[in-house]
């Protein structure tokens, strides 16, 4: 890591979801004044990028790169927020894929979120914004958290019964929030920030 990132600065970075070495399509400069550009994925709160890279690097879908504050790029030029529209088509297939490496990667979080998921009002719980999680699901975890906190996916599934793949369930919900931007209730995209922000 860098110096900057010891002393408490907050180093953003993304992993990369698609490499264009000629540029994005629908930047009219001509080709040779083209730097190479994609789209990446913030890993901590999953919002997407649209980003310059610098043209002396050669860079794999999948990689990671440092897009916030600016004077920690290394790779990156430039970085801006996108919609999931905006997305190249390479992008959007490779989504679902890099979400599922970061929710297993940080499993601890997404477990965190289960044991610690509170009601949003009266009617409506945290974890029954995650598909497929009724209330007979969610009453399970419940009771299943009272006397013991999850330690895993694993131990999730294990002991709440009808609860398979909870870290697809996770994925899933990330993928539909990236994709529905008026969703009423943002879980995991862009929390990081809200939380900042506060």
């Amino acid at each position: 890591m860098s110096e900057v990132d010891s002393d408490g600065t907050d180093v953003r970075r993304a992993v990369v979801l698609d490499y264009l070495a000629h540029g994005l399509s629908d930047d009219g400069r001509p080709q040779y004044a083209k730097s190479p550009a994609g789209y990446a994925l913030d890993t901590t709160d999953f919002r997407l990028y649209e980003v310059a890279f610098d043209e002396d690097e050669r860079l794999t879908i999948g990689s990671e790169v440092a897009i916030e504050p600016p004077a920690e790029r290394d790779i990156v030029t430039e970085a801006n927020r996108v919609e999931y529209d905006a997305l190249s088509s390479g992008a959007q297939s490779e989504l679902e894929y890099v979400v599922a490496d970061l929710v297993e990667e940080d499993e601890q979080r997404f477990v965190d979120f289960y044991n610690d998921a509170q009601p949003i009002t009266l009617r409506l719980h945290q974890l029954n914004l995650l598909p497929g999680i009724g209330k007979k699901l969610r009453n399970g975890i419940l009771d299943e958290r009272k006397r013991k906190p999850f330690e895993s996916f694993e131990e999730l599934s294990e002991r709440v019964s009808g609860l398979h793949d909870p870290d697809e369930i996770i994925v899933e919900r990330i993928i539909q929030e990236l994709r529905d931007e008026d969703l009423k209730y943002q879980t995991f995209v862009g929390r990081h920030e809200q939380e900042q922000d506060h």
